[in-house]
């Protein structure tokens, strides 16, 4: 089985490189051999490299700059997939595609459902909605996993900036009043390896059947002032020292930002679970095993 595996150098895709060569031949190529920002050539390349299967990790996910950079973060999120999308439709070729919480509305106290009705409050939440529409306007098979507040010890990410921040500064202060479940690389790819039989001729059967948006995240639910104060703490009982004394919550409104965020990233897990039989770890857990890596990294 041939993988096409996209963003390879991102967190979710460099953490799914090796769990996929594990199973089967995946081409990884960097992003000026296939470039989502020129949806064009994009069937071109996948002629050339005849995949199995696409897993596409790869997006735009500049949030704030997006609301100045709207017809790139369209090109990349939106017009990339569909282009994709229409290329394996009509080859059977199945599609793993990642989409986000910024695409739902973000009000309410609970956890949203997978089919829960869309309405992004930002245009990097526009442009990934309008990719998922596109691939299932496209009457592709696919999994579209919707996922949130992704984060790992590698790369630019919230984990990574509090750490930084936590060194340099005595006070910092976090929004407290937006609820999500921190979602590490690992167990995104994890879950997404779960999901895959391991030969081609079982895909489409498998797509077929359980196709369709699925919700993936840990487990739980925190803000991201309680994720910050879960970091710097964890480091610490692993005796990594800090600037830091204190970590004050904040108000959304306390920090403005150009895009704007949801306040509830809650997401439900249900069709997850009993589509594919898989119950993601907490977030906490997740979280314990990225400090680990990051600590043996310092």
């Amino acid at each position: 089985m041939r993988i096409l595996l996209t963003g390879a150098a991102g967190q979710v895709g460099g953490t799914l490189l090796p769990l996929l060569r594990e199973r089967a031949d995946v081409v990884a190529p960097s992003r000026e051999q296939f470039d989502l920002s020129r949806p064009d050539e994009l069937a071109d390349r996948l002629d050339s490299i005849k995949p199995h299967l696409i897993v596409n990790p790869a997006a735009y996910t500049a949030v704030d700059r997006a609301e100045d950079e709207r017809e790139l973060a369209f090109r990349v999120n939106a017009d990339a997939p569909a282009a994709i999308a229409r290329w394996a439709a009509p080859r059977g070729v199945p599609l793993v595609h990642f989409s986000t919480d910024y695409g739902l509305e973000g009000t309410g106290g609970s956890p949203r459902r997978a089919n829960r009705t869309p309405g992004p409050l930002s245009v990097y939440g526009k442009s990934k909605l309008a990719g998922d529409l596109a691939i299932a306007e496209a009457g592709s098979l696919h999994v579209i996993a919707r996922t949130s507040w992704v984060y790992a010890a590698s790369g630019a990410n919230f984990l990574k900036t509090i750490v930084r921040l936590a060194g340099e500064r005595e006070q910092l202060r976090i929004v407290a009043d937006q609820i999500g479940a921190p979602t590490s690389a690992h167990a995104i790819a994890q879950a997404v390896v779960a999901m895959l039989p391991r030969n081609d001729e079982e895909l489409r059967g498998m797509f077929e059947a359980r196709g369709g948006v699925v919700n993936l995240v840990c487990a739980g639910e925190t803000s991201w002032h309680g994720f910050a104060t879960a970091i710097v703490s964890g480091l610490q009982s692993r005796g990594v020292s800090f600037a830091v004394k204190e970590i004050v919550p904040i108000r959304s409104d306390e920090f403005p930002v150009k895009a704007k965020r949801p306040a509830n990233s809650r997401l439900d897990v249900t069709r997850l679970r009993e589509r594919f039989g898989i119950a993601p770890p907490s977030w906490q857990h997740a979280l314990d095993r990225e400090l680990d890596a990051l600590k043996a990294a310092i």
